[in-house]
């Protein structure tokens, strides 16, 4: 809890800027927009604005979750990029510590289908359920190891879809829950690491306003 506290402390940190867009790496442990309460204002829109007065949230990453963030700098493009979510026009790519080892040869891509609903009686939590919306994650193993006598792997993790929790729900489901995730792995594994072990390290799309291909990529800081 210290070190990701240190973490969301940290100066904010622009991978690019132009008339139009901002891209952003967010440290783990802060909050993209503001929470309830006084003691959850700090966020990533906020310190964005302090900056850059015009910037306006397009997306957002879980506050345990690190790496990059997307705002724009109007509401013609705040619209524009929504709309390049929606239609699956962005690109992102995330790396995670997950338990165990996952049944696939390294560097191959898999698909993972699963259902997500909301979990009434224990929101703001998700579930895997037949009634859910259709979710799709694709996801390949970079690396197997041993650590503190855990087998754990490094994955390279791609949301198709974009739920709410959806990677870390999948993992889970898969029975490979990432290292460091108090809402969904087990207290050992939620333990064995000081922060969550989710970093979205690349992001690609074309620019709304030049049509330019831009790719960015955060190093991942696990």
């Amino acid at each position: 809890m210290t070190e990701m506290c240190a973490q969301a402390t940290a100066p904010l940190h622009c991978l690019f800027e132009d008339p139009h867009l901002l891209v952003l790496d967010k440290p783990a442990g802060l909050l993209c927009v503001p929470g309830r309460g006084p003691d959850k204002q700090d966020c990533l829109s906020a310190r964005a604005q302090a900056r850059w007065p015009d910037a306006l949230i397009v997306h957002r990453l879980d506050m345990a979750t690190s790496g990059i963030v997307l705002m724009a700098r109007s509401l013609d493009v705040q619209r524009r990029l929504s709309l390049a979510f929606e239609q699956r026009r962005v690109h992102k790519n995330y790396e995670a510590v997950v338990s165990g080892t996952p049944p696939a040869a390294p560097q191959q891509w898999q698909d993972l289908h699963a259902p997500i609903a909301a979990d009434w009686e224990r929101r703001p939590l998700r579930v895997v359920a037949p009634e859910g919306k259709p979710s799709h994650t694709r996801w390949q193993r970079l690396d197997s190891w041993l650590q503190q006598g855990m087998p754990v792997s490094r994955l390279r993790l791609e949301p198709v879809t974009g739920r709410t929790h959806q990677l870390r729900l999948h993992m889970q489901h898969l029975g490979h829950p990432m290292l460091g995730d108090a809402l969904y792995a087990p207290p050992d594994i939620a333990a064995a690491a000081p922060r969550l072990l989710l970093h979205a390290c690349t992001l690609a799309l074309q620019h709304p306003i030049t049509g330019q291909d831009m790719h960015w990529h955060s190093a991942v800081p696990f």
